[in-house]
């Protein structure tokens, strides 16, 4: 099964500095296979056109296949309508979307923000701009020296002022598996609402939206094995309704005169200009790939290669995994006594394996854990126990000689 999976991803065919590719670094954005290429491809070569704007042929073709990819990524994430979808440019993009849009429509003077202290900086920036912005103030839930959060440390932080709550389902730099139902509950209860960076957590396991009761949900098409430039924002139709745009432009206007303007529903209200189509295209065809595979049999695949490697690491001499946190994904990150992370991951590369290195744009966490960074190696369904046992014995022949 294995071999068939990666002839499907053409650029493992080569060789980097002389060495067969092995790519370690999905948690950053994933490889793409063959029918996500050719479905880009073939689109721009035969049938591109705008969309929602003319009547001839070419614009009729590519406006029925961009709505049948924003229907195929609601069913994908199980929400109750296509009006829940919106295309944005990426989870970043997504994040700072509604950020602004509840910046506007929900906060006020002395309100709350709470995210949690494993969060990417994409969700920490833009809370912190509406925050100064409105007066509010962000709010941090700690973090467990395993790399849990402290469900505890986050119910005390829960309190009436406490509009929003923010928070990724996976960590992209220790791999905790947040309890995205049980923390949704606990904030709803409060009146809060709660927005969840998917990022790490769409391509790797099945999401049900409406089963996670969250209110927006945002991850990005290039993690899902999708092109580059494409992400979705899911949100309850019920909050897009009410909730003011982001921008204005073509598409997310209905009646424009120069004394006002009335808006679109959602979610072309909240998708002004020429929209994302090739890009949006392709991702249903990453979706259909992935589909096939089985989203469930990838996250086992991944995660019995993530454990191996962990344990392979616990037998190398001066080696400390960073994050432990009993429910985890495939993604792990790992320091080596006195060597930093960028030489590692420098060496590691001569023999044509890609890892991260460095803060993983998660600097508050990772600096609480070591000063330099980390080396991060995470596992997408390409990946083998081949290329595990390779990762462990170059890693062992660079430390020894580093160490001598």
């Amino acid at each position: 099964m294995d071999s068939k999976i990666r002839d499907f991803f053409p650029i493992l065919k080569q060789k980097i500095h002389g060495h067969s590719l092995v790519y370690l670094d999905t948690a950053a954005t994933s490889l793409k296979p063959a029918p996500v290429i050719e479905t880009l491809s073939s689109f721009y070569l035969h049938e591109y056109g705008t969309v929602h704007r003319a009547v001839y042929a070419l614009s009729s073709c590519a406006t029925e296949k961009y709505d049948q990819a924003r229907k195929k990524v609601a069913g994908f994430l199980n929400a109750a309508s296509t009006d829940e979808i919106i295309f944005t440019r990426g989870t970043t993009d997504g994040l700072n979307l509604v950020a602004t849009i509840l910046g506007r429509g929900v906060l006020n003077k002395g309100d709350e923000i709470l995210i949690t202290e494993m969060e990417h900086h994409s969700n920490i920036v833009p809370w912190q701009i509406v925050a100064a912005e409105k007066g509010a103030k962000l709010v941090v839930a700690s973090v467990k020296e395993n790399g849990e959060l402290d469900l505890e440390d986050f119910k005390q932080k829960l309190n009436p002022k406490t509009k929003i709550v923010s928070l990724a389902h996976i960590s992209n730099a220790l791999g905790t598996i947040n309890p995205i139902e049980k923390i949704v509950e606990i904030a709803h209860k409060n009146g809060s609402l709660v927005v969840v960076d998917g990022a790490q957590a769409a391509p790797h396991m099945p999401i049900d939206v409406q089963k996670l009761g969250c209110d927006f949900y945002a991850f990005s098409g290039h993690k899902l094995y999708g092109p580059n430039g494409i992400g979705i924002l899911y949100g309850k139709k019920e909050l897009l309704e009410k909730l003011p745009p982001c921008q204005g432009g073509g598409d997310m206007v209905d009646i424009v005169t120069f004394e006002k303007t009335t808006y679109n529903v959602p979610p072309l209200k909240y998708e002004a200009g020429t929209p994302i189509i090739a890009e949006a295209i392709a991702l249903a065809a990453a979706i259909d790939f992935i589909s096939e595979i089985g989203l469930e049999e990838s996250r086992r695949r991944e995660h019995a290669l993530s454990e191996k490697f962990r344990e392979g690491l616990k037998s190398i001499p001066g080696v400390k995994i960073i994050g432990e946190a009993p429910n985890r994904a495939a993604i792990t990150s790992f320091i080596v006594d006195g060597i930093h992370p960028l030489d590692v991951g420098t060496m590691l590369d001569l023999h044509g394996i890609e890892v991260r290195t460095g803060y993983l744009c998660a600097q508050p966490l990772l600096r609480r854990f070591t000063p330099n960074g980390v080396i991060r190696a995470s596992f997408g369904l390409y990946n083998n126990e081949e290329e595990v046992d390779v990762l462990l014995k170059h890693l062992k022949q660079i430390l020894s000689r580093i160490k001598g």
